[in-house]
């Protein structure tokens, strides 16, 4: 535009003319900026709430209590099949039994162990996933970036001011 505004010897008319283009685009299509602007500060409002309820978080005995039993699955499980296999050399014929009788529970209960093993630990992952630190990157500045890659929209705007 700004060859044209050279070109016509009239700068502030092909302003207007490109804004009024752009207000009759938006009626149109609405702006993907607006759009991700006020969906960011949706975000910020709702993580802001979600934050406040939970920045008087109490540490009573009952809730260490329940704190400590959350951890205790993983070990538990880790340790026991460690377990299981120096029983195993241990006491062979004992072991073969114990075995036996797991082969005798049906399978339907086994799919049911297995399903609440693994929302268990499927609900811990999602946990750990949503509240991981978010890093942004200075890389990411769309207006840096613009700046630096494009030497003649510098020229341009230097030629606006």
């Amino acid at each position: 535009m700004g060859l044209i505004g050279t070109v016509l010897n009239a700068p502030g008319a092909v302003a207007a003319l490109g804004d009024a283009a752009k207000g009759v685009a938006e009626v149109f299509v609405p702006s993907a900026t607006k759009r991700m602007e006020l969906s960011a500060q949706a975000q910020a409002a709702a993580l802001e709430q979600f934050g406040d309820e939970f920045s008087n978080a109490s540490t009573s005995g009952f809730d260490r209590l329940i704190n400590g039993l959350n951890r205790l699955p993983r070990p538990l499980l880790a340790f026991g099949t460690i377990g299981l296999f120096v029983y195993a050399m241990i006491d062979p014929p004992d072991f073969a039994l114990r075995m036996m009788g797991l082969n005798a529970v049906p399978e339907p209960l086994w799919w049911l162990l297995g399903a609440v093993v693994a929302f268990y630990f499927g609900a811990r992952e999602t946990h750990y996933f949503r509240n991981r630190p978010v890093s942004v990157t200075a890389g990411l500045n769309p207006t840096t970036a613009a700046s630096d890659a494009n030497p003649a929209l510098d020229d341009w705007r230097f030629e606006q001011n």
